[in-house]
């Protein structure tokens, strides 16, 4: 069962500036509750912090407090992180969304997937949220044979018919794209420190370098998938049958190879390597920084003005419509990013785009209003998104932002 603890009001620590309290009393309030054992928030505005906190434990078993510069696994909050690298790529015309992969890489036309474009991959709608071939984590440290491995695999769907949640799969398509198109053959991980980390100062890692003092890593407490049984009120409940059956879309999407359960995200070996949509590593910090880029135009990492149009406009959903195929719920996906739609709206409008991970961490980019937003925890929920702990945050934060108006 996921940890419970007291959370003392001394253990709550941070800044806010005038005009955003609300957001405070909720943090301290929700900290306070039981409901957590660690979290941060952050949130830019105009290019500038005016809410970062930071409260609880790190390790709820051992007690060490979370600090300033305590870091987290955030789960699918990384794609939205991995994806601004890859816009950030296109913008330097390594890519084009409406080209196809295989024109990048030739490989990935194999098994029928020769036409897939890299907006429809992006957007979920390759049908490749799983992978018939077994992986190791001996795969994901050598580029050539997960690139081997991933672009051999056959579509669930015919693609742009429908659309299904790619939990794990997404970033290393994602990487492989980038590594074949980059001049230096970079993996995504590697682009994204060099050219989005290093330029905006960003304490954020896709695969775990040895740089970072692993005290400072927060310890995630999950649920097991059995668990979920217990919360159908709070997931589809098509959703969590389908976790337990080995066989459907959902339970083998759901599979990272070599990680039975997503509490092993804790171990070592699964931080270090490279799985761009599962396990980013950083701050709430990092990741509001980076949206608060991207919402006031990107010019700090490049990302070009017809780019970021592409993350604002609204999402091209699948001819079949938004039935997913993974979550069995409607779900919206564009680049990369999820889209507001009527069960998950989040931003001012309909041109916010972010991804909220699993347990119940999230990060937006709301480019009317200028924010970045980001809160991460190690208490993990079990909402596939709007997780009640960050959508009480970022309702307060919305109130404030847009004179008492309601957002959710």
């Amino acid at each position: 069962m996921v940890l419970s603890v007291k959370v003392p009001p001394d253990l709550i620590s941070g800044e806010v500036e005038e005009g955003f309290g609300k957001v405070a009393d909720v943090f301290r309030r929700t900290m306070c509750s039981g409901r957590e054992i660690g979290a941060a928030v952050s949130v830019y505005r105009g290019g500038v912090k005016v809410v970062d906190l930071w409260g609880g434990y790190r390790d709820g078993v051992s007690g060490a407090p979370w600090e300033r510069d305590t870091m987290v696994t955030v789960c699918s909050t990384s794609k939205g992180v991995s994806s601004l690298a890859v816009a950030v790529a296109a913008s330097r015309g390594l890519i084009s969304y409406d080209t196809k992969v295989a024109e990048y890489w030739p490989e990935f036309g194999q098994a029928g997937k020769g036409s897939v474009t890299v907006r429809e991959l992006l957007s979920h709608q390759a049908g490749l949220p799983v992978l018939d071939r077994a992986l190791t984590l001996a795969d994901l440290i050598d580029p050539g044979r997960l690139s081997a491995k991933i672009a051999a695999q056959a579509p669930a769907w015919p693609v742009g018919e429908r659309h299904g949640y790619h939990a794990v799969t997404l970033g290393w398509y994602e990487s492989e794209l980038i590594r074949h198109a980059d001049p230096d053959g970079r993996t995504l991980g590697r682009y994204f420190a060099e050219e989005v980390a290093a330029p905006l100062g960003l304490d954020f890692h896709i695969g775990l370098p040895d740089s970072v003092d692993r005290d400072r890593v927060a310890r995630l407490h999950a649920w097991s998938r059995y668990e979920a049984m217990l919360h159908l009120n709070t997931m589809p409940p098509r959703f969590v049958l389908g976790l337990l059956n080995p066989r459907s879309l959902a339970a083998r999407a759901f599979t990272t190879p070599g990680v039975r359960e997503f509490d092993d995200l804790n171990h070592e070996e699964t931080r270090t390597v490279e799985m761009p949509a599962a396990n980013g590593i950083g701050t709430a910090r990092a990741i509001a920084a980076l949206y608060g880029c991207a919402a006031t135009g990107g010019a700090e990492i490049g990302l070009a003005p017809d780019i970021l149009d592409a993350l604002i406009n609204p999402a091209a959903p699948p001819v079949k419509g938004l039935r997913d195929q993974v979550l069995y719920c409607d779900s919206q996906f564009s680049l990369g990013f999820m889209k507001p739609f009527p069960t998950f709206t989040f931003g001012s409008s309909d041109r916010a785009f972010g991804t909220p991970g699993a347990g119940g961490s999230f990060g937006m980019a709301d480019p009317d209003t200028g924010i970045g937003f980001a809160y991460v925890t190690n208490r993990y929920g079990f909402h596939l998104w709007s997780d009640p702990r960050e959508l009480a945050l970022r309702q307060a934060l919305f109130r404030e932002v847009l004179g008492g108006r309601s957002q959710s």
